[in-house]
């Protein structure tokens, strides 16, 4: 959206609030509750997110723990595929597969099913926010662990100042705005 539209770019970002000291002293938490309490705002991010994903293809589209949920699940109803929930460690019900990656906080662990993507899939990922990365490339393992096809990752907010699209230079990444 941000080249094309720069107007519907800029009224995402004046929605998009700072929460300074969260979730512990020195980050900048970027808070895109006002965008989904936004219809209109809500929309465009959708459409925005879907435009980068139906360029790809996918018979599935990944969405992390948790607000990735939020906007994976949204695009891939648009699309009209099936969507993968990755989650933090101990919270789906059948045989998963984890990875554990490093958060510009801590650290966690990722799962996914082990039959949520078949070998061969084409697959795409879909979260809020490309911060150092850590997140975003535990999903990219767990895809490949399975033999999914990764064709992009997709993200509303990026934080380029933390440079975490170095994690995938083999993979294309798209974010919508820029911080």
């Amino acid at each position: 959206m941000s080249k094309n539209n720069d107007a519907l770019a800029a009224k995402l970002c004046e929605a998009i609030r700072d929460v300074p000291d969260f979730p512990k002293p020195g980050i900048i938490f970027k808070d895109i509750t006002p965008v989904l309490a936004d219809g209109e705002l809500f929309k465009l991010s959708i459409d925005a997110l879907s435009a980068i994903v139906a360029a790809h293809n996918p018979t599935k589209v990944v969405g992390i723990d948790a607000r990735g949920f939020i906007f994976g699940a949204a695009v891939a109803d648009r699309l009209g595929i099936g969507f993968v929930p990755m989650r933090k460690s101990g919270k789906l019900p059948w045989k998963t597969i984890g990875e554990t990656y490093a958060l510009e906080y801590g650290e966690a662990v990722l799962e996914v099913h082990q039959d949520a993507i078949a070998p061969g899939e084409r697959v795409v990922v879909v979260d809020d926010l490309l911060a150092t990365g850590g997140t975003a490339n535990a999903a990219v393992s767990l895809i490949k662990q399975l033999g999914g096809d990764l064709r992009t990752l997709a993200f509303l907010i990026e934080l380029d100042f933390l440079d975490g699209r170095k994690l995938f230079p083999d993979v294309e990444t798209t974010s919508v705005l820029h911080y």
